[in-house]
């Protein structure tokens, strides 16, 4: 299956739907990375601070060494931690993920979140539940982001996580317009506002938890398990399709892309078996009012923090 892709805003092409590699690891990982491949996956979302590059690492370099796929058909993510901000440690950052992950360059790097923490030294094997707090500008990382695309250790640059106003500051001084801000997005927070905001400046929307992140929060009242919700699942049995096809579908109509995550072969190939049928706008519609603005990921320890991103409206 061939994965269609967007044309981000600097030429470079990314394909609409990846793997999200978080929160799993070891031979585990390895192993979804290789399953992924395998089933038509050429996109493969990973960050530092997952702690498990080198075991995606050895996924994709299984994948190369057996013929399945050359360098040059992936499209690779990696992101700057927030205790890498410091505009001349953010290549060597770079570079121990490059070495994590046994490759030359990732397609795309993201500063993962707009906080910045007190500095480790990116070589450190270990990493903290918790952070010192340091009052480092982003928009000096981006001027070091801009560093590394030209010397063309990634290939394309964006932000993960930053809200309306932190963009605009990086937008301000930025020579490179990021390609993207990674964001949560699904049925339960449809960040309308949001991608409306980035789509005016060019720049594409990534959205990570697309299905709600099943396996990851008990289900509460406030916040159902997306994939169990009535509504969707009658959605998703007027297409034959399942709930977790829809969501992603009704995500990639916006002009989204999304990573979801799954060790699971079968659920892999399903992931990416969302191109053969259109959800209609009634349905879209239908489907955007689910909307409860129901945050998953928020950082508990971090919201005291002067740049933490989610104070703002978007």
């Amino acid at each position: 299956m061939t994965i269609p892709k967007l044309t981000l805003n600097d030429g470079n092409q990314i394909p609409v739907v990846g793997l999200g590699t978080s929160r799993t690891l070891d031979d585990i990982i390895t192993g979804a990375v290789k399953d992924a491949i395998d089933v038509g996956y050429r996109h493969i979302d990973c960050a530092y601070k997952y702690n498990n590059e080198r075991n995606v690492g050895d996924g994709i370099t299984a994948k190369i060494a057996d013929g399945t796929v050359k360098r040059s058909d992936l499209f690779i993510t990696s992101k700057l931690w927030s205790t890498f901000h410091r505009a001349e440690i953010v290549e060597k950052a770079l570079r121990q993920s490059l070495t994590n992950l046994g490759l030359e360059y990732v397609d795309l790097y993201l500063i993962h979140w707009p906080m910045a923490f007190k500095e480790l030294d990116p070589m450190t094997t270990s990493i903290p539940t918790e952070f010192e707090f340091s009052d480092y500008d982003y928009v000096f990382t981006w001027k070091a982001m801009e560093e590394i695309k030209k010397k063309g250790l990634a290939k394309s640059i964006g932000l993960s996580n930053f809200n309306k106003r932190q963009i605009e500051r990086v937008l301000e001084s930025a020579e490179i317009v990021p390609a993207v801000n990674q964001i949560e997005c699904h049925p339960y927070f449809t960040q309308t506002k949001m991608i409306e905001f980035c789509h005016s400046k060019g720049i594409h929307v990534v959205g990570y938890c697309p299905l709600g992140s099943p396996g990851r929060f008990k289900p509460t009242e406030a916040f159902p398990n997306l994939l169990e919700d009535p509504r969707l699942k009658e959605i998703a049995k007027k297409y034959t399709k399942s709930p977790a096809q829809v969501a992603l579908r009704w995500q990639i109509q916006k002009e989204l892309v999304v990573i979801p995550k799954s060790v699971h072969k079968n659920r892999l190939r399903e992931n990416i078996e969302i191109f053969d049928f259109e959800i209609s706008q009634d349905d879209m519609n239908a489907i955007t009012a689910f909307h409860s603005n129901y945050r998953i990921v928020v950082i508990p320890y971090a919201k005291a923090h002067p740049n933490y991103p989610f104070n703002d409206e978007y």
